[in-house]
């Protein structure tokens, strides 16, 4: 689903697991308590798109969110993609995205705690709520 240049990075239905800010998960030590993105669950496997238009920057392991894709749309917005499934990633940093193209699939890698995508809005290097952001497209999340 899109609206104009921008849409969801999961297709369908989804559930909803954390949101931004403090948000601790009980039973996982390694689980930071202020969650800098949003949790949003298919099911392991599941196709994961590119929310805006954009360019690579970051196709493989990074950091915490284990395997990763993040796409700078410009003006200081990058979007970050993590947890999927190793082997998953059909892009390449340099890549030019748009709404709608597979990244990889939903899995359960880096500092993960059950398959789900981990979906991450940044302007000029600081994270913000995915869920205003999303909304201010006309995209809400749940």
């Amino acid at each position: 689903v899109a609206n104009g240049e921008w849409g969801y990075p999961l297709a369908g239905d989804y559930s909803k697991g954390r949101g931004f800010g403090y948000n601790p998960v009980v039973g996982c030590s390694y689980c930071s308590t202020n969650h800098l993105g949003y949790d949003m669950a298919q099911g392991c496997g599941a196709t994961i798109y590119a929310a805006g238009p954009g360019r690579i920057i970051t196709a493989g392991s990074f950091y915490g969110w284990g395997n990763t894709v993040r796409i700078d749309h410009g003006g200081g917005l990058v979007t970050l993609y993590g947890h999927m499934q190793w082997g998953s990633i059909r892009v390449s940093v340099g890549d030019a995205v748009e709404a709608g193209t597979a990244l990889g699939a939903e899995g359960n890698t880096g500092r993960s705690f059950g398959c789900h995508l981990h979906y991450e809005v940044e302007q000029d290097g600081a994270a913000i709520d995915p869920q205003p952001f999303m909304a201010a497209l006309g995209l809400p999340l749940k």
